[in-house]
């Protein structure tokens, strides 16, 4: 990138960053969008906006009559439906209560000093030329269990990127560019995946009824992707998203925060404690394999003995807890700073004390969440976007250009993956296999533009408390510093993910996934 270039993009992200710091804090800003989106959708209501419901009959969420309609809030219903969801929201809220599980084991492991004393072996063993990639491609596989990633990759890539005297804010966006611009990237099959194959089978059917999509559809694709991604994310750290930043304050962020402890060379002790806090979690690996891998494993689905759709990585939350958990006891015992129950509940409530702005910023987030779903704007929003794709008149390979920036787009308003390509599938999926694509190369496509603004957009559910531990780093930094460091990212992600996409499928001719065909003839 020369000078001048690199210049104006700097005053570019430097805008974005002033223009999103004008606005109050994230708090007071969900509490607007409530009020917004109850008057927003009253006057929708009003004008009777509505779009035919694509989906087919009988499929789940499908409205009675075939018509999507924008449902207002100010009114005599939807005021009783605030007032007997208010507490259900947030309760109910999807991360909440995996943040708060996590988070306690979390603390155990801070408290103990295992979570620091793993971070300095990484940081005095590895390259520095390495941190960077390892990072954001540690954050792309813990895909496979995404709240691990969302909940202690992200934070710790701030501590790694602190401990070697760079900023933790790009350390923390390094990681979070991996956790979640490059969610469908991975070198293995995750939850996501058989979850995205059912909806594009079920929309596949609508023009072939004998149509069979499998969870692995897109596996080769997304293993050179995830390879691609972690590139990608590394230069844009390295070279645009630090830059910014400039050097790092440390009087800014807590109190608790101290860059030299991170680089002290391991005590004997500690390394003792490692080593057995290691033999603790190969022990529970090999209990977690024995309730998953074999055909009778207590963790499989009972019904299908599938691991995809096991309660093994329904309840991975359970495994996150156990895995940080008894480890850090351990070695807590080893080192001596655990000595009794009580040092255990320290650790637990120390996590819990910290976790007081994200859970006012969660109150607000998951009613705002909750208003838009329940107000079909989103749904409309998506429905509207697809009509126009469809005017476009595309047929050639060029149709995936705009499909691929309107799923970006519609990410933006529609944060969950499987909620988006519900609603857009049965459009998308006849509509290009008309065209003579195969759903397996049309899902492949969605699943770059789902990814790609996952990482700027608050309605994402794990936003909040991203932002809650960046303000553990610097106590002033604003949404509009988040979203700025965040936007190139999202910018690089989609096109050299979408370059990829054509060589690969395009150029080259290759499946996206075992048994996936690239064309389909009607």
């Amino acid at each position: 990138m020369n000078k001048s270039k690199k210049g104006f993009f700097s005053k570019f992200l430097k805008s974005v960053e002033t223009l999103g710091n004008i606005l109050p804090h994230p708090v007071t800003l969900f509490a607007i969008f409530c009020v917004l989106i109850l008057v927003v959708s009253q006057f929708c209501e009003w004008i009777d906006l509505s779009v035919i419901d694509p989906r087919p009959e009988g499929a789940k969420g499908r409205s009675a009559d075939g018509i999507i309609s924008a449902i207002g809030l100010l009114n005599a219903e939807g005021i009783r439906k605030i007032f007997l969801n208010l507490v259900k929201n947030f309760t109910n809220f999807a991360p909440l209560g995996t943040v708060l599980v996590a988070m306690l084991a979390v603390g155990v492991a801070e408290y103990s000093g295992l979570l620091t004393a793993f971070i300095r072996s990484i940081v005095l063993r590895a390259p520095d030329k390495l941190i960077t990639f390892a990072v954001v491609f540690a954050g792309i596989l813990s895909n496979t269990a995404s709240e691990l990633g969302y909940v202690v990759l992200v934070p710790l890539g701030g501590y790694i990127f602190l401990a070697k005297n760079r900023h933790p804010i790009a350390g923390m966006a390094a990681a979070f560019a991996g956790v979640s611009g490059g969610y469908s990237a991975n070198l293995f099959i995750g939850t996501l995946d058989p979850l995205l194959a059912g909806i594009t089978e079920e929309a596949a059917r609508l023009i072939a009824p004998d149509y069979s999509v499998h969870a692995a559809v897109n596996w080769y694709f997304m293993m050179v992707s995830s390879i691609v991604v972690a590139v990608v994310g590394t230069l844009v750290t390295e070279k645009i998203v630090e830059p910014n930043l400039g050097k790092y304050d440390d009087s800014r962020g807590d109190d608790d925060i101290d860059a030299s402890e991170a680089i002290k060379p391991l005590s004997d002790v500690e390394k003792k404690g490692l080593k057995w806090a290691l033999v603790t979690t190969f022990a529970l690996g090999i209990i977690a394999a024995i309730t998953i891998i074999p055909e009778w494993g207590i963790l499989r689905d009972p019904v299908t003995k599938s691991a995809l759709k096991s309660p093994f990585l329904k309840g991975i939350i359970t495994w996150i807890f156990i895995f940080f958990f008894i480890p850090s006891i351990v070695f807590g015992k080893v080192v001596g700073t655990i000595k009794s129950d009580r040092d255990v509940i320290n650790g637990m409530t120390h996590a819990m004390e910290r976790l007081g702005m994200y859970m006012v910023l969660v109150f607000f987030a998951a009613q705002f969440i909750a208003f838009f779903k329940w107000t079909n704007l989103g749904a409309i929003s998506a429905v509207s976007g697809a009509s126009f794709m469809q005017s476009m008149g595309l047929t050639g390979p060029l149709i995936f250009i705009p499909f691929i920036l309107m799923c970006c787009f519609v990410n933006l308003m529609l944060g969950s993956a499987s909620a988006q390509w519900a609603v857009t599938a049965p459009i998308f999926v006849p509509m290009l296999m008309l065209i003579g694509y195969s759903p397996e190369v049309i899902q492949a496509a969605y699943r770059i533009g789902d990814s790609s603004t996952n990482i700027i957009t608050p309605m994402m559910s794990y936003f909040g408390l991203i932002y809650s531990f960046a303000e553990k780093f610097d106590r002033k930094i604003g949404i509009g510093t988040l979203v700025s460091t965040m936007l190139p990212y999202s910018i690089f992600f989609v096109v050299f993910w979408s370059a990829l996409f054509y060589f690969w499928v395009f150029v080259l001719g290759l499946p996206v996934g075992p048994g996936s065909p690239t064309f389909y003839v009607p």
